[in-house]
């Protein structure tokens, strides 16, 4: 109650002094605050405001120069001779000679277009031919679109809904060009590009060709830009709302920006939806632009804003000093203990939003935390004791791959993790790598291995804590350190012996490979590594086994690992003749002489692989398209063998899979087949690519065998098909051209034409007019 009352008390202090303060004093300071602001400030504002408009409307006038100078300049291009008489292809020589000389009379006036400044890449789209021409190359859509232009997969819809109807400097979309050298597929870098569009002949609504001028938009943002302090973005933007050109990153609502421009007069400051201030300036060069400033008011109204702001600080400063006064008298009594509180607090913010942190005295406050304080400390240092093998064996883990070598490193960071262990003593590594069977190599999850591995280096350390060292150097292979002064068993091999019974398991081979003898700590990274080099010679064979010198010297094979000569022809001759069965064979044969002779895993698993690359290349040879890639699966699993038996059944799966008997079609009915097909979608996309696949087949191979079994070639087939389509919707039907070329499958008309004369000599109007006549 006590307490409760002098904090009442103190409060209505507070507030009676604070009062006396204000009337007295405040109220003259608050009466010359709102005089000042309301004369001087406002005169200031309008002068800004006024300044501003000045600057907009000579930017503007600028811009606009800018762009109608570009504007000229892609008119003279569009305008040259090169351009209107621009050839078709008719296959003639002359003509094609002629077509390739305006080409390259095309890209020399590109050339003069791309050294402007403000171009950064211009090239030529033909809206009637499969042609691109830049300034560096011409080449079909695809071609140019996916190997000189590459355009985001996102982004190409949109780009390529440019190219319709009548263009006279329309900005497009921005979009993502991917940059890289030709014919790679490595990207070398990534921006966003925006272009102009002007079509030619100009006044046509179906023009021939476009003009696409690539904007260098770091020239284009300089020039867009003021330099002014309080301009923070300068846009274009057009009449709907929609931002063609931006110098910074602000955005702008389409909706809101149209109806600001309709209800605000021009160079007139106005505050959009997000409350951000703009003005804007109509363009004289297009009525459908506007120069759009994005103003930063605190800056252009800053001596408005600093006598403001000193204004409000002498009037802050008042109140600042008034209520500190005020409230240093009223808390002297309970400052001690509030100075005790405060400090708990900001040492311990956390604390103060336990459940019931908020009742109470400071007192109560104060016993609170200090609880707190002790319940934390505890569980703080149960963590750290429990971190501590974790960091113990990341140590082991660093000296065993060499990243300490010399004694003061170790020395110190031993001595940081309060990590035990003499300098000098001998000491041997046993490498343990674990290999699971095939059928449980999948079964397993990797939360079921981790936590095999975890019992398994629990039971080896309970051979002799003090001797031993266990540590997890890899995913799936374990390292002991066996320092001889403390080993019972002394002899590592005899130490490997007994660990080997503990590694007997149905799910995993485990071998154990044993490194040579080194006296510091400093080196057992060296008989970590000479442990590593034991394990590549671990057999074939089932269960736990040890690797050391003495068993890689007496059990060493001289066999080769890979096949002879000899033994590739023979490969390749039974193969020829069909005699699948014994390709599997000498595989066993290979195996078994293998088992005989003692040779190692590794061996085993280099000869199985120049076996399957052999029978790849004696399948593929035939099709003269040899592709490693497509057996990296197959080679994946000779290497994931682990015994013997893995091996024999690997290459069973193998043997099945590459010569498995399969009942090849009568090739004619297949063809007859396609044909049919051709003649009932004749009218749909027929890509060579989609019939190579049905028939196993790479497209050139088709294209030839549909050569041999049809006669003429697989394009001029569905050509003169069509073609012959064409001529019968001509006589029976009263359909125009354009539905005529879109019924059998043509995207325009142009192509249509161009392809009816080549096979009948005459347009197909005059045909109609010809054969109705």
């Amino acid at each position: 109650m006590v307490n409760r009352f002098w904090q009442t008390y103190r409060t209505v202090l507070f507030c009676r002094l604070f009062a006396n303060y204000f009337a007295l004093i405040l109220t003259p300071v608050i009466v010359a605050a709102v005089l000042t602001n309301f004369f001087v400030v406002r005169l200031i504002e309008h002068d800004a405001e006024r300044l501003n408009n000045t600057i907009m409307q000579h930017f503007s006038e600028q811009t606009d120069d800018t762009f109608a100078s570009l504007e000229g300049d892609m008119v003279n291009m569009l305008s040259t001779a090169s351009l209107k008489n621009f050839p078709g292809t008719s296959g003639d020589p002359a003509d094609l000679t002629q077509h390739y000389e305006w080409i390259h009379s095309l890209m020399q006036q590109m050339n003069k277009l791309d050294s402007e400044d403000l171009v950064y890449k211009s090239f030529l789209y033909f809206a009637s031919e499969d042609l691109v021409i830049d300034g560096n190359t011409y080449n079909n859509k695809d071609e140019y679109f996916r190997e000189q232009y590459l355009i985001k997969d996102t982004d190409m819809p949109s780009y390529f809904a440019n190219f319709t109807g009548k263009k006279s400097m329309v900005f497009t979309k921005p979009h993502t060009v991917f940059e890289r050298p030709p014919f790679t597929r490595d990207i070398v870098s990534t921006h966003s590009n925006t272009a102009m569009l002007m079509s030619y002949p100009f006044n046509n609504s179906n023009p021939e060709v476009y003009l696409v001028v690539n904007l260098d938009l770091d020239e284009l943002r300089g020039r867009l830009g003021i330099q002014e302090k309080w301009v923070t973005d300068t846009m274009l933007v057009n009449s709907s709302g929609s931002v063609l050109i931006s110098n910074g990153s602000s955005e702008l609502q389409p909706d809101s920006f149209a109806a600001m421009i309709r209800m605000n007069p021009e160079q007139t400051l106005f505050l959009n939806e997000n409350k951000k201030a703009l003005s804007f300036t109509k363009s004289r060069f297009n009525d459908t632009w506007y120069y759009v400033s994005m103003i930063d008011l605190p800056t252009l109204m800053k001596p408005a804003s600093t006598i403001r702001t000193m204004t409000f600080v002498l009037l802050g400063m008042f109140i600042i000093v008034g209520g500190l006064v005020s409230y240093d008298l009223s808390r002297r009594l309970y400052n001690p203990i509030r100075e005790i509180k405060t400090g708990l607090e900001s040492q311990h913010p956390h604390l103060d939003d336990a459940p019931g942190s908020h009742s109470g005295n400071e007192f109560d406050t104060i016993k609170r935390f200090s609880h707190l304080l002790i319940s934390k400390n505890k569980e703080l240092t149960q963590t750290v004791n429990g971190m501590f093998p974790i960091v113990q064996e990341q140590f082991i883990v660093r000296v065993l791959l060499g990243e300490y070598r010399d004694s003061l490193s170790i020395e110190y960071y031993a001595k940081e993790i309060s990590f035990p262990y003499k300098p000098i003593s001998a000491a041997t590594v046993l490498c343990i790598d674990i290999q699971y069977y095939s059928p449980f190599a999948e079964q397993l999850s990797e939360t079921s291995k981790s936590f095999m591995l975890a019992e398994l280096k629990e039971k080896i350390r309970k051979l002799s804590p003090a001797m031993v060292w266990v540590c997890q150097t890899r995913s799936e292979q374990l390292s002991c350190v066996l320092h001889h002064e403390e080993n019972g068993l002394c002899d590592p091999k005899e130490t490997a012996n007994v660990i080997k019974l503990l590694l007997e398991h149905p799910y995993y081979k485990a071998s154990i490979g044993i490194g040579e003898t080194v006296h510091s700590v400093a080196a057992l990274h060296q008989s970590y590594n000479h442990a590593l080099a034991m394990l590549h010679y671990k057999s074939l064979h089932p269960g736990a086994e040890i690797c050391s010198e003495q068993r890689v010297w007496k059990e060493r094979s001289s066999g080769d690992s890979f096949l002879s000569s000899q033994e590739v022809n023979r490969i390749f001759n039974r193969y020829k003749a069909g005699d699948y069965k014994n390709l599997l064979q000498s595989v066993f044969d290979l195996l078994d002489a293998g088992m005989r002779s003692n040779a190692n895993a590794d061996q085993m698993k280099n000869l199985g692989t120049d076996v399957l690359n052999t029978w790849a290349r004696a399948i593929e040879s035939e099709q003269n398209d040899f592709d490693i890639s497509a057996y990296s699966d197959l080679f994946a699993a000779i290497n994931r063998c682990v015994t013997w038996e893995e091996m024999r059944q690997t290459f069973r799966e193998i043997h099945g899979l590459l010569f498995r008997k399969i009942e090849v079609p009568d090739r004619k009915q297949q063809f007859a087949e396609i044909l049919d097909y051709i003649r009932t979608h004749y009218n749909e996309e027929l890509s060579i690519e989609h019939f190579a696949e049905q028939m196993n087949m790479s497209a050139g191979h088709f294209s030839r065998m549909f050569k041999e079994e049809v006669g003429e070639k697989y394009v001029e087939y569905i050509a003169k098909y069509r073609i012959s389509k064409a001529k019968q919707f001509l006589l029976e039907t009263d359909m125009k051209i354009d539905d005529i070329a879109e019924q059998i499958g043509y995207w325009g008309r142009n192509s249509f034409i161009r392809n009816f004369r080549r096979y009948e000599g005459i347009t197909p109007a005059k045909y109609r007019a010809i054969h109705q006549s």
